[in-house]
């Protein structure tokens, strides 16, 4: 598990980072499954994985809490193209 920072609006977040054996990587936000990115099938862009292929494992799924001092993030394309870009650099570094 390794840790990402990405813009998000005008504001910076934190994400955990868990490779899976699916080839995936879940992405955590305090403490939660907001979701996976894998590469496509081509290997040239990232892309979210469907919420029903995502094998969660022992980690609960994020549950917004508007009150929260928080984001709530979503992952949209935008935020998955940065998170993969982010992956990448990691990647590259080890």
């Amino acid at each position: 598990m390794f840790n990402i920072r990405i813009g998000f609006g005008e504001q910076e977040v934190t994400l955990a980072i868990l490779p899976t054996t699916q080839k995936y990587y879940l992405v955590i936000y305090f403490g939660g499954i907001i979701g996976a990115v894998r590469m496509d099938p081509d290997g040239e862009l990232w892309e979210q994985v469907p919420d029903e292929d995502i094998i969660p494992g022992d980690l609960p799924l994020y549950q917004p809490d508007l009150e929260a001092d928080r984001l709530d993030i979503v992952l949209c394309e935008d935020t998955v193209f940065h998170i993969g870009e982010e992956i990448t650099a990691v990647l590259r570094e080890s």
